[in-house]
């Protein structure tokens, strides 16, 4: 049988991926502006006079506000029309994005970072939410893998494109204006082509109960498999992961407020900064679909494992460094985890999600992930200040110690896998 051709293959994916095809074009636009941003904003704001202490605030301003956010945006998403709130949400990214350049200082960078992320809140739990919902259950893990490689993607170029436009056009501002219109930009597909998914329906009003499923199984979704679809939004399995990802997202808070100026400590020029963060961006982008697909066919919990512990050894490794080139071949390393991690807790979110709450979960997934982040941005600044290598050695043993317990509580409900559309 001869192999399709180019063509082909790419009408054969485009019909599988197209309802979430404008989502995952809006997320590669919107993360060529935060790969952009990233690596300057530490070292803009400490340019502007915030010192290593006030910085893990500003910082955590940003998740702070998306802790309140998300849930609230990820309940009303379920509610209605997802795709004005995400094109309401990107604008506002927009906008927050470049209004440091007009108002500076440390209070005026603390506010401008909580609206950023109260923006963002609007828009993530209503695209997850669609990408749940448009996908069938049995390819939501490569689904989600197709969602973070599309970000690395962005992730992967947009340090390029900020380092060259700065230096052609007018030094860092040019960054935080990219950033902005990147996100002006990713609105313009969800606006014109995003159509409201249609299968969602509305839970019990008792959605809302604890449950732990034990001896009897016909609490879940009226079935008798393990990996059926709870009943309830508040469950083991969603616990489970809420948990962990509070543990991923610690250790991103931490690399937020410190690893740009880690590297600058141990001598690393701006070009080579942008480098690592590209570097995180590569295996995302080449192993998330390849994860997923994994995912869905065999189950999340060794992706689970595997992906938290790579970032806890690396982790530990970057206490050791002395020459800043060491650290893309380990941040690659890093990455590599989480390019497993990532899908394969995006899919149990999606397995324990209850019938009508796929926003609503997402939106609770996301706050977990934001408690973690605030937590670390608190603590690392000071952190930092007495030791520049302790927050690497606080952020392993907490994504350590969060895996443990995430493991504990989820026990069978970690798979990943639905029984939905099977």
């Amino acid at each position: 049988m001869p192999l399709a051709s180019p063509v082909g293959r790419l009408t054969a994916w485009t019909e599988r991926w197209g309802d979430i095809v404008p989502l995952l074009l809006a997320e590669f636009i919107v993360w060529l502006g935060f790969g952009a941003l990233l690596p300057v904003l530490p070292i803009y704001f400490t340019e502007q006079g915030v010192d290593l202490a006030f910085l893990g605030l500003v910082i955590a301003a940003w998740p702070a506000a998306r802790l309140i956010g998300e849930p609230v945006f990820g309940w009303l998403a379920d509610r209605t029309a997802r795709v004005p709130l995400m094109v309401i949400g990107l604008i506002a990214t927009g906008v927050f994005s470049m209004l440091p350049l007009v108002f500076t200082g440390p209070l005026a960078f603390l506010v401008l970072r909580a609206g950023a992320g109260f923006a963002t809140s609007a828009y993530d739990p209503a695209a997850r939410g669609y990408l749940t919902d448009a996908t069938p259950p049995e390819r939501r893990g490569e689904a989600f893998g197709l969602y973070g490689a599309v970000q690395m993607g962005g992730l992967l170029l947009g340090p390029a494109i900020g380092a060259l436009g700065a230096e052609r056009f007018g030094g860092i501002s040019f960054v935080f204006v990219f950033g902005g219109v990147a996100a002006f930009l990713a609105a313009i597909p969800i606006g014109l082509r995003g159509r409201e998914t249609e299968q969602r329906t509305h839970p019990a009003p008792s959605a809302d109960t604890t449950e732990f499923p034990h001896a009897s199984r016909t609490d879940v979704a009226g079935s008798d498999a393990p990996d059926a679809p709870p009943a309830r939004l508040w469950n083991r399995g969603l616990i489970a992961v809420l948990i962990i990802n509070a543990g991923g997202y610690f250790a991103g808070g931490t690399y937020e407020v410190i690893w740009s100026l880690f590297l600058q400590h141990l001598g690393a020029s701006l070009d080579l900064i942008g480098l690592t963060f590209a570097m995180f961006g590569l295996p995302v982008l080449l192993l998330s679909p390849w994860a997923g697909r994994v995912v869905d066919r065999r189950g999340a919990l060794a992706f689970i494992v595997i992906g938290s512990i790579l970032p806890v050894v690396m982790g530990l490794s970057y206490t050791r460094l002395s020459d800043p080139r060491l650290a893309v071949p380990l941040i690659a390393i890093e990455a590599t985890g989480y390019a497993m991690l990532n899908p394969a807790l995006y899919a149990v979110v999606a397995a324990n999600s209850p019938v009508g709450r796929s926003s609503t979960t997402q939106g609770l997934f996301g706050a977990a992930g934001t408690v973690g982040f605030i937590a670390a941005s608190l603590i690392t600044g000071i952190l930092a200040a007495r030791d520049i290598v302790l927050p690497f050695y606080v952020f392993s043993a907490f994504l350590a110690t969060t895996l443990v317990v995430g493991l504990i509580v989820g026990r069978g409900r970690l798979s990943g896998r639905s029984s939905r559309g099977r």
